[in-house]
């Protein structure tokens, strides 16, 4: 049975591939020992996300969840109470209550400010021969969006990535203690919002009294998570793609009015969420011709079911053009577990790429593409650093 490994994650793009051509599902064990159901075709991955016997309710499942060291949903121990790991009628609640906040509407009114906070780093690499985009520019300009959407002081923001990139690892004491330590913070901002509200989302959210303790902490690491790692990766993805193909960075570059249809190649192409959030068999179920029993583990690989997504022109789906005519994938998944966040993400990397190309229109790699590090475990995808020379 084929197994997960960090070798496996850093060349997972043709590993994918090659399991796309035995068939749709496959039966695979992840990091952790936990063996899933992986679906890896695009018309299998729409039938999965929108199945309604693959739910979010782990009961059927858990047993063997805690076996494979997964931390059963309870309060103050996981990210639990938000609509990612809930079924109607409560994933309904919960995603009315913040729906309106990430109405396109909404975020194209935060583009002025993204592109201030983006110029502001770019303008700190000034004079900079080397730097590593992620810890530079990729992860900073997410945290900062995120951070003052939700009235996060800047002060308090500095463990945001290291405590989100151990959230959505695999299983293990990192992990456990990135969750710990996110809650712990939120926890003592979401006191201070109820006593002193400020002009931001989260004292909005705590003052509105929808959401229980355990749903209003739940649903603010939510948006902590989700709000910037999948921006820090779809970033770094976008990125490490062009200085694999320096002649996609060119074209971008003598026509930067392509970049926002870029953003869904990029998306399609290597998308930040690799694998999707797990659902469960809640009976006996067929998918794609593969019976699946009550109980068992459904995973559906965003970034296999993206590449493999028919597309509207002729070109070669297992390569990067930035001109291609509205890129169809499954990045921010599909049915009513799609991303709410979508919007934010398309408009931060939008700018954020049209902003660093512009500024550093020499960009190129500081080491050789093969020695980059990837995400070795878990949800994501995305390199870990990302040397490049500025000039």
């Amino acid at each position: 049975m084929l197994t997960i490994t960090p070798d496996f994650k850093a060349d997972s793009p043709r590993r994918w591939a090659e399991l796309r051509r035995r068939g749709p599902v496959h039966r695979i064990r992840l990091e952790t020992g936990l063996e899933v159901w992986a679906v890896v075709t695009y018309e299998a991955a729409r039938e999965a996300l929108a199945h309604p016997l693959l739910r979010k309710d782990s009961t059927p499942a858990e047993a063997a969840l805690a076996a494979a060291g997964f931390t059963l949903h309870k309060p103050g121990v996981g990210i639990g109470g938000n609509m990612l790991e809930a079924d109607p009628p409560a994933h309904t609640r919960l995603r009315r209550v913040v729906a309106g906040a990430f109405s396109p509407r909404r975020v194209e009114a935060l583009a002025p400010r993204v592109r201030e906070i983006a110029a502001g780093l770019l303008g700190a690499l000034a004079g900079r021969y080397e730097v590593d985009l992620v810890t530079a520019y990729h992860a900073p300009l997410p945290i900062a969006v995120i951070g003052e959407l939700l009235g996060v002081p800047e002060e308090e923001r500095a463990g945001f990535r290291t405590w989100t990139a151990a959230a959505v690892s695999a299983p293990s004491a990192a992990q456990r203690e990135g969750v710990r330590a996110l809650n712990a913070c939120l926890e003592s901002l979401i006191a201070r919002k109820r006593a002193a509200p400020g002009d931001d989302l989260l004292s909005a959210l705590a003052a509105g009294g929808e959401l229980s303790d355990e749903e209003l902490l739940g649903t603010a690491a939510l948006m902590v998570v989700a709000g910037h790692d999948t921006t820090v990766n779809l970033l770094g993805n976008a990125v490490a793609a062009l200085l694999r193909q320096p002649a996609e960075l060119a074209r971008l570059r003598a026509r930067p009015e392509l970049i926002a249809g870029a953003v869904e190649e990029f998306l399609r192409y290597d998308p930040p969420v690799e694998q999707a959030s797990k659902r469960y068999a809640a009976e006996d179920l067929t998918l794609a011709g593969q019976p699946i029993r009550r109980g068992d583990v459904v995973a559906v690989m965003l970034g296999s079911a993206s590449r493999d997504a028919p597309q509207t022109d002729d070109g070669d789906p297992g390569l990067l053009d930035v001109e291609r005519a509205a890129a169809r994938h499954l990045a921010f998944g599909h049915g009513i577990h799609h991303c709410l966040g979508a919007p934010l993400a398309r408009l931060e990397a939008t700018i954020a790429l049209g902003a660093l190309i512009e500024r550093f229109p020499r960009l190129s790699p500081a080491v050789a593409l093969e020695e980059i590090e990837w995400i070795a475990s878990g949800m994501m995808r995305g390199p870990v650093a990302l040397p490049v020379r500025l000039s």
